[in-house]
């Protein structure tokens, strides 16, 4: 068994209990061969929609719910998490068999859905700690083949076509984000001011439209167990028809600052330890993506940085209100200060 990248689940938090004996009541009747004597876990991951192991007649299982509390508008969509997870079996992006969505909150009291478990390595430390230098470069290679691959899916072939609007996606979420900012604002924050000004007056030409995943960070792949590719993407929550390049910009956001709570992707030594360096990541997304080169790649990520902070002050909101997944919630406050001022230093740096 691998040293690294485990993830145990624990005994559930108190504010996420669930009523097990509804969810044991209602389950057989929804997921072929779904057994006797539940037993119900959680995976103390997932800042957002809480995560739970179910184990039933000798099978694993993964639950995925709204989490308790008042939420802010359009968030925690598991729903559209659970159409897009489906959509995309069989499209060359690997993700979990779902079995079943649950609209109903009378069973556990929001909407939930069921995916097999799929076992593996899950590495929340961006440097992937256990792994050699090639194995981290095989698994980087394959990270961002998988990105390209989504970014390539035929919307319409796959039943998305009506997953967003797509155009005109990064001016709207500037304004969407900016406005979830302002609904969780705990203080002022000089540099989130300035950066949400300049990004609606800086638009890139670009209006490209596919797939987007919205957080596709290594922490939300699950690692094969006995290589170093990956068995799964998960957390699909934000994913929508948008941009491809605002997922890229996400993922060289990192280069930019600590954007994990374990571990920080910018201070590593990317050469020696096998990772890409951020010009390499890049030319290694064109060559998978058949993109010739890639203009004002800056935005991207800028916006990134960004969108980020706004996520990450959510989360922190609702450590303070008690209701967010993950009691690491409230180490977040200082995460989502330390991108908006990544973010206005590559603003003044290249415009």
């Amino acid at each position: 068994m691998p040293k690294y990248g485990i993830i145990e689940p624990t005994d559930v938090m108190e504010a996420h209990r669930i009523d097990e004996q509804a969810l044991a009541a209602y389950l057989p009747d929804h997921i072929d061969g779904f057994g006797p004597n539940l037993i119900v876990r959680q995976f103390p991951i997932g800042q957002s929609n809480p995560t739970y192991q179910l184990i039933s007649g000798g099978q694993k299982y993964v639950l995925r719910k709204k989490p308790p509390g008042k939420l802010l508008p359009s968030a925690h969509a598991v729903d559209r998490e659970f159409k897009i997870i489906s959509a995309l079996k069989n499209s060359g992006v690997p993700v979990p068999p779902v079995l079943h969505f649950c609209q109903e909150t009378d069973v556990i009291g929001t909407e939930f859905f069921i995916m097999d478990m799929v076992e593996g390595r899950v590495f929340h430390d961006p440097g992937l700690p256990g792994m050699s230098k090639e194995e981290r470069r095989t698994y980087f290679d394959d990270y961002i083949r998988i990105l390209a691959q989504l970014h390539s899916i035929d919307i319409q072939a796959v039943g998305l076509e009506n997953f967003g609007r797509g155009d005109n996606y990064l001016e709207r979420q500037v304004a969407r984000w900016s406005n979830q900012y302002e609904a969780s604002k705990t203080e002022h924050i000089p540099a989130m001011e300035k950066v949400i000004d300049w990004l609606p007056n800086n638009l890139p030409k670009d209006d490209s439209v596919s797939i987007v995943h919205g957080d596709y960070r290594p922490g939300n792949t699950i690692t094969n167990l006995t290589e170093p590719k990956i068995a799964a993407v998960l957390d699909w929550e934000l994913s929508t028809l948008g941009h491809p390049l605002a997922d890229l910009g996400y993922c060289c956001a990192a280069y930019y600052g600590k954007i994990s709570s374990v571990g920080d992707f910018s201070l590593l030594d990317h050469r020696a330890l096998g990772i890409p360096t951020e010009e390499e990541f890049i030319e290694k997304y064109c060559k998978y993506a058949k993109r010739a080169q890639i203009d004002d790649v800056h935005y991207y990520i800028i916006f990134s940085l960004f969108r980020s902070a706004a996520i990450i002050q959510g989360v922190y909101k609702r450590g303070l209100d008690g209701n967010a997944s993950s009691e690491q919630a409230l180490m977040f406050g200082e995460m989502a200060k330390a991108r908006a001022i990544s973010a206005w230093r590559l603003v003044k740096k290249n415009y």
